[in-house]
């Protein structure tokens, strides 16, 4: 039922100001419908229907049924870059939620050192992630690198040669490039908190860390689920660090779905196996983005100030 009709049932008239109006709105939503369809539906579509073709970027392109969703389906090396990525996303989530949430409540005061901390602590954002990646990777060379310039053993290590330390060094690069972005999130969050809750947990006798853990976190409800959300989806994205960081070696210790995608399509030619891959991408980030909305219940939306 429209609102018109529902404004009729009701008894309501609409009014020809209110007309209007929802004439404007709807030739505003009109350019980004478009975009969205021509750059989000079209190239999805597309992919889909690669999915089920044979294609090797340059012949033409024959059908190829469900062939290539089976073989990709129990292919282990899918499977094994499934759970790589998972991990990728769950420790990135733990190791980068907690800091971004304290810095921004520390970068949220209003005195001047910390405006000056704040923007150097959001200088890593600026960079490429490619940028990133060879600068990490001159950095952690065992015979040229930082470790081997100031002669210490602990950083000259095969940082990026042994498969356990290489998937440790790309959860820490990840989390120290997108930190400052989810710090900014949160320094915006808890700046939209009344003041006069604090003022008043102090005078019933709460502390820092009370008032942390019973107002700030409480009232940052829906900006960790913001942040969450951008965090665990984002992580379906993280190619080019990866790829340029460690090519997804050693040994496809860092060889998660999207560079799978990349390799098969782009080194071994194979556009129906990547395109499937690059489906299960898009689905997997669907379902999370749904989930984490839900946890914020049927108000998720709504301020976080809202009843106050």
């Amino acid at each position: 039922m429209t609102i018109a009709a529902a404004r009729r049932v009701s008894g309501e008239q609409t009014t020809p100001t209110e007309s209007g109006k929802t004439g404007r709105i709807a030739w505003l939503v009109i350019p980004a419908l478009v975009f969205f369809i021509a750059f989000a539906v079209i190239p999805l579509a597309g992919v889909l229907i690669l999915s089920f073709t044979n294609w090797d970027g340059i012949g033409a392109i024959t059908p190829a049924g469900f062939a290539n969703w089976a073989s990709v389906l129990v292919d282990p090396d899918m499977f094994h870059a499934l759970g790589l990525t998972l991990l990728v996303m769950v420790l990135s989530w733990l190791v980068q939620t907690p800091l971004s949430l304290l810095l921004g409540v520390f970068t949220a005061g209003t005195q001047k050192y910390r405006a000056i901390l704040a923007v150097l602590y959001f200088l890593p954002l600026l960079l490429s992630s490619a940028a990133i990646a060879v600068a990490y990777k001159a950095l952690l060379d065992p015979n040229f690198g930082l470790g081997a310039g100031l002669g210490l053993p602990f950083l000259s290590q095969d940082w990026l040669g042994n498969p356990q330390l290489a998937f440790g060094v790309v959860i820490f690069v990840i989390a120290w490039q997108f930190i400052p972005f989810h710090t900014l999130i949160y320094q915006g969050g808890v700046r939209q908190i009344p003041r006069s809750i604090y003022e008043a947990a102090e005078i019933d006798g709460a502390g820092r860390i009370k008032q942390f853990f019973f107002i700030t976190i409480p009232q940052l409800k829906y900006t960790i689920i913001t942040s969450s959300t951008l965090m665990t989806v984002g992580a379906l994205t993280y190619f080019d660090l990866i790829f340029v960081l460690t090519g997804g070696g050693p040994a496809n210790a860092t060889r998660i779905l999207p560079l799978d995608m990349y390799l098969l399509g782009f080194r071994a030619n194979l556009m129906g196996p990547a395109s499937v891959i690059a489906v299960i991408l898009v689905a997997i980030g669907l379902a999370l983005a749904l989930f984490l909305q839900r946890l914020g219940g049927k108000d998720n939306n709504s301020s976080q100030l809202e009843g106050m």
